[in-house]
């Protein structure tokens, strides 16, 4: 039987190290390379020609978003499974949209990340059981434009989101900055945009904010 060539891109080692131990506990999965940043991500696949790539989206010199793109760009062939924490919706859309193949959050993938890899490695898309319920309940829902439009939260991006949790926690322009891989001048924009849409102008409601959505976790 073939076995499915996987690459692992993560900047956390101990990570790395435990997926490794993981998948090699079954035969049917060989990982053939390991990556700590989006650049050296981008560089083995196009070296290793692997199956599958399993991506972090918070990665050093290039995040994950951009390293789905530039190897959409490439054509490389191989199915590309994101692994993160991030369970937001608009992080969702925006990574599947990009070109990956899979979602998968990090909690979960003792239980889910095999059956993601055999999926997508098979030409399939897979979504974390969680965010594929939320989807449907989403879909489901009747659409409710007076709702949204009363809710200034909803005009939030998931990259605004991300800034929005971080200010929240208490980090300043240049410590997010460096988690996002952006400039603090990026960042203020984003600041200045996200206090606009919710009409705030004070760092202890960007924390009731935050608070209300859920989004103080780590």
């Amino acid at each position: 039987m073939k076995k499915i060539r996987i690459i692992i891109a993560d900047d956390h080692a101990v990570l790395r190290a435990g997926l490794k131990a993981l998948l090699h506990c079954y035969s049917e999965f060989e990982v053939i390379g390991e990556a700590g940043t989006g650049i050296e991500a981008v560089s083995l696949v196009s070296k290793l020609d692997p199956d599958v790539l399993i991506l972090d989206l918070s990665m050093p010199d290039m995040n994950g978003f951009e390293c789905i793109k530039e190897l959409r760009s490439q054509n490389l062939a191989c199915s590309i499974l994101v692994l993160t924490m991030y369970d937001d919706d608009e992080f969702v859309k925006e990574v599947m949209s990009s070109g990956a193949n899979g979602y998968v959050l990090k909690r979960s993938a003792d239980t889910e990340l095999m059956e993601a890899i055999k999926r997508i490695s098979d030409g399939k898309k897979y979504l974390n059981e969680s965010i594929s319920q939320k989807l449907i309940e989403t879909l489901l829902k009747k659409p409710n434009k007076e709702c949204d439009t009363k809710d200034p939260y909803t005009m939030l991006s998931g990259r605004e989101r991300e800034v929005l949790r971080s200010l929240a926690q208490g980090y300043t322009n240049t410590e997010i900055a460096e988690k996002l891989f952006i400039s603090p001048k990026t960042v203020d924009t984003y600041r200045s945009r996200i206090m606009k849409k919710l009409s705030i102008r004070k760092k202890s409601e960007l924390v009731n904010y935050a608070i209300k959505y859920k989004m103080m976790g780590t």
